[in-house]
């Protein structure tokens, strides 16, 4: 079952169980909102190339419920301010930050956390007293 914590204004929240299609349905969550809030068409396949391959990383090593959160911050404040990037985080009961790995020509695995990397403006993890997020920046035109 998912929980759609917020999906109003420039926020949208869900919490996923770590089932087979969560993959699947958080990335139909983050395209449907992305497309709902007009951003830009390569913009939201970055997003949800990046959450599905962030999500599969807490499905495979997180037992509990997986955390999806989508917003558009405006700097300083400002709400009149042009948007300038799309924030996104994935959380999980894991505490352990994920490791970048080197992945040869023929695994299968292991590319997941390179993408994020080359393809975001910004990346990172945090710990809290649930687990961790893993979050990335990726800019928007304009």
């Amino acid at each position: 079952m998912v929980g759609v914590i917020d999906i109003e204004g420039d926020c949208a929240e869900w919490t996923f169980p770590a089932a087979p299609n969560v993959v699947r349905t958080a990335r139909h969550a983050v395209r449907d909102t992305l497309h709902g809030w007009g951003l830009d068409a390569a913009v939201g396949d970055v997003a949800v190339l990046l959450v599905s391959e962030l999500v599969t990383n807490s499905m495979r090593h997180a037992s509990g419920p997986i955390g999806v959160r989508l917003a558009l911050p405006v700097a300083d404040g400002d709400e009149k301010a042009e948007r300038a990037a799309l924030l996104v985080e994935v959380s999980d009961p894991l505490p352990d930050p994920p490791l970048e790995r080197p992945a040869g020509p023929d695994d299968e695995g292991g590319r997941g956390l390179q993408l994020v990397a080359r393809s975001a403006r910004r990346w990172g993890t945090r710990k809290d007293s649930e687990g961790k997020t893993v979050w990335f920046e990726l800019a928007l035109p304009g």
